[in-house]
């Protein structure tokens, strides 16, 4: 709150010199954050005070619609600039948000290493590995010797995305080894690459989904990772805090599709309502259609209803408790096999598991509730038991279905988070109705 008081006293006194100061001092993720709360013109006053090396690294936190308005007010020599100055994914990220005409002319001013590096990252499919890795990192020779590394260290470190860990190659570029900062410090300065590195080197491939990667970055507890294409040729790393991005998108896609949501690429208050509307509709004409032979399964017992008019009165709670009982077994079998705990071979020990929670579940529930009909609503004995093995057999099928549904869907290359809550309670819901009227029409002969 004080810094931005500040910066507003120093820009309307027209103080540049002393703001452009104040803001140098500041991490380039809180410069970012405080930009994004100015009106946009004040913004962009303040954002063309920055110094050019700080103005990149202060854009790259900002948010895809402020990079965009700042992007085309400048001027195309100084858009270049910034594109210059980002780092190699991040510019590529940002031409795939920005129209195709300001891409043209951002990339004809841009110099011809940066136009290389994004023509290479945007080759390869949305999601891999390829298009989300960056081209800046240390290459070291495997026969330089450690003082000649560190030299090579010093020459291109400064634009490199980390020099933490540094990438052996051979003569062919092919990845032989890795070698850490401070074995380089720490070794004999004519000491051979080659008698130091790490040969032993976990690699991801060019092509591999980012969900994949995130799990890879999570085995292995690295910060980054070098990505190879099918020769084991180095193209590019992959660093942690682009993780940390994939983590947060995969959740947020997996959460709107468990809530039959086609997924958005836009925060909500940036979406409009239109766009909402197209989002969520399709799914909710599915279920509603779905959902229709709810309507037809009582009305083919609408004799049993007749006969015994108390049994409608017990519908919502067999129904609701169904559906909740599929979507705990459904939500915990996704979380798996997303983090990629549960495979499709587990699908036996996973449905005995469920199988034996289940019943007990529904034994609790059913003496649970056939206290509750004995002595608050007090119905007749055969229809308290109706209910009640109703509720155990209708929990029972709704834990196998809910476990079986997302794995079943993973198996045959659906994405599990579409068979979560509204899917699987569409199915159970039918289900239970049938079961129910079954053992009434049995238990109390209609």
């Amino acid at each position: 709150m004080e810094e931005r008081k500040v910066i507003r006293e120093l820009l309307d006194s027209k103080q540049y010199t002393r703001l452009r100061q104040m803001l140098s001092e500041l991490n380039d993720a809180d410069i970012a954050a405080l930009l994004e709360e100015m009106e946009e013109q004040d913004m962009l006053k303040v954002f063309r005070i920055l110094p050019k090396d700080l103005a990149a690294d202060v854009f790259s936190y900002m948010d895809v619609d402020n990079q965009q308005f700042i992007i085309t007010s400048l001027s195309d020599r100084d858009a270049a600039n910034i594109v210059d100055n980002l780092m190699a994914d991040d510019a590529a990220d940002l031409m795939e948000e920005m129209p195709a005409n300001v891409v043209k002319k951002i990339l004809a001013n841009a110099s011809p290493e940066t136009r290389r590096d994004i023509n290479h990252l945007l080759r390869y499919p949305e999601d891999s590995a390829g298009s989300i890795m960056t081209v800046e990192y240390v290459d070291l020779k495997e026969n330089l010797t450690v003082d000649e590394a560190i030299a090579r260290i010093r020459k291109i470190g400064v634009d490199s995305e980390t020099i933490n860990i540094c990438y052996v190659l051979d003569s062919r570029r092919k990845l032989v080894g890795t070698v850490a900062l401070r074995y380089l410090l720490l070794s004999q300065p004519d000491e051979v690459i080659s008698d130091i590195m790490h040969e032993n080197v976990i690699s991801i491939s060019t092509m591999m989904d980012q969900e994949e990667v995130a799990r890879q970055f999570q085995k292995y507890d690295f910060t980054a990772m070098p990505v190879v294409d099918n020769e084991n040729r180095l193209v590019g790393i992959i660093t942690v805090d682009d993780i940390v991005d994939i983590l947060q998108e995969e959740a947020t896609e997996d959460i709107e599709k468990m809530a039959a949501i086609v997924p958005s690429d836009k925060p909500y208050m940036k979406t409009g309502v239109l766009e909402t509307w197209k989002k969520r509709i399709p799914w909710l004409l599915l279920l509603m259609v779905s959902a229709t032979f709810t309507g037809r399964i009582i009305a083919s017992y609408e004799s049993a209803l007749s006969a015994c008019m108390v049994l409608s009165t017990f519908i919502p709670m067999l129904m609701d408790t169904g559906g909740n009982a599929g979507s705990q077994a459904s939500v915990s079998i996704i979380r798996g096999i997303s983090l990629d705990e549960i495979r499709f071979y587990d699908l036996p020990g996973v449905i005995w598991k469920e199988a034996r929670v289940a019943l007990l579940c529904g034994v609790t529930l059913s003496a649970a509730n056939f206290v509750k009909l004995m002595l608050f609503d007090r119905v007749a004995v055969q229809v308290a038991f109706v209910i009640c093995i109703t509720l155990v057999v209708t929990v029972f099928v709704a834990k196998i279905v809910g476990c079986s549904l997302p794995m079943l869907a993973k198996k045959i290359g659906f994405d599990p988070a579409v068979m979560a809550s509204p899917f699987i309670t569409t199915i159970v819901d039918a289900l239970s109705l049938v079961i129910y009227f079954q053992i009434a029409t049995v238990l109390l002969q209609f």
